[in-house]
């Protein structure tokens, strides 16, 4: 199993979190169409992810949580004390026809990714995953289950004693580093905007020595990354030597994305990506953000790509061009795209220069690594 295992499911096709939301757009669906319309899928390869159980959902969330979303699922509905008590049908987490099921299945393929490492899997691809915000009893940012954390677990409970967390979301993972806050055994490590919710993951923010956060401006640019991947990521990932790296790579880093202002390239989040997948044996690879349509299906495709040593068309292929003129996004970016979004894959390089706040931030983190002892 020493080739990349892809892991999706139908589930995401039709649904949406509502005409309105931020996720009422297709991701892991127009993902998984580019991916075969390119000619990069092996069904040898893939999995049809299962749904987690209540009982392995139970092993972060809380019961009385998990019973409450299934049953808002059910009824379509929840009572005013429920919404404010697990944070539901409110707050950018809405009562949806898959608000259980949807989660849960990104859940079961985070732990499906953790069972075939331990069986010797070498990389596992899980697009639908990434939910990095989800509390123990509480939904938050979209996320109503944590599966990053459930994998992780999983990891730790299957035998690996030494994890890295690895999160290129333009939000802070703040309910992974919650959840893992003291725990020697996960490094979480989180390069986020600075000033963007949920206003977490400061640069002093150690969570009892178990996470190093890099809080970056608007406008951060591919060189930028390039840097921060080279002189912070790398060598702390080699001094602590994990077994297993974990990637949340969010694709709301994008200069095309509507809920951040950075202003990375795919091409920077595949080679920031390829690059941590290297710190460890193991690696299992998750989605999280990003909120176009074309932006993040062409990352993700192209991150499947990276991972599989494929090559990037200069131009895509009639099918998938076919495939990206029929997205539709009902935002003011989505009602005149750029030809670019349905002709190509990679975008251009997006480079500037490095801003004293980034080497700064790079340096004090190296000094608070070296005071820790890595």
């Amino acid at each position: 199993m020493d080739q990349p295992i892809l892991i999706a499911g139908e589930i995401y096709r039709d649904s949406s979190y509502g005409r309105r939301h931020p996720l009422a757009i297709p991701r892991v669906s127009s993902t998984l169409d580019l991916i075969k319309a390119l000619g990069w899928f092996d069904p040898a390869r893939y999995i049809d992810s299962p749904q987690a159980t209540p009982e392995q959902l139970a092993r972060f969330h809380d019961p009385e949580y998990i019973a409450a979303v299934q049953s808002a699922e059910a009824a379509q509905a929840a009572p005013l004390d429920v919404r404010e008590r697990f944070n539901i049908g409110r707050a950018g987490n809405p009562i949806f026809p898959e608000m259980f099921r949807r989660p849960a299945t990104a859940a079961g393929a985070g732990i499906t990714a953790a069972d075939l490492i331990a069986q010797g899997a070498r990389c596992i691809h899980s697009p639908a995953g990434g939910t990095h915000h989800g509390r123990a009893a509480q939904a938050s940012g979209f996320c109503y289950f944590n599966d990053p954390v459930l994998t992780l677990l999983r990891l730790l409970d299957l035998g690996f004693s030494r994890l890295l967390y690895l999160d290129f979301d333009a939000h802070h993972g703040d309910g992974v580093e919650v959840a893992f806050t003291g725990e020697p055994r996960v490094l979480c490590l989180s390069i986020h905007e600075d000033k963007r919710w949920p206003f977490t993951g400061a640069l002093t923010d150690r969570a009892e020595g178990s996470a190093f956060n890099l809080p970056v401006p608007e406008g951060f640019n591919d060189s930028e990354l390039d840097a921060i991947v080279a002189r912070l990521v790398l060598p702390l990932g080699e001094a602590f030597a994990p077994q297993v790296v974990v990637i949340q790579a969010g694709a709301d880093a994008l200069t095309e994305d509507p809920l951040s202002r950075l202003s990375l390239s795919n091409g920077a989040l595949w080679r920031a990506v390829a690059a941590g997948r290297g710190l460890a044996p193991r690696a299992v690879i998750l989605g999280g953000g990003g909120y176009n349509p074309w932006s993040v299906t062409r990352a993700w495709t192209g991150l499947w790509g990276t991972l599989n040593g494929y090559s990037v068309p200069d131009r895509l292929p009639p099918a998938a061009e076919t495939l990206m003129r029929g997205l539709f996004w009902d935002h003011r970016m989505g009602r005149n795209p750029p030809e670019d979004w349905f002709t190509t894959l990679a975008d251009p390089p997006r480079p500037g220069p490095i801003r004293p706040e980034i080497s700064q931030g790079i340096d004090w983190l190296l000094a608070e690594a070296q005071r820790a002892g890595l």
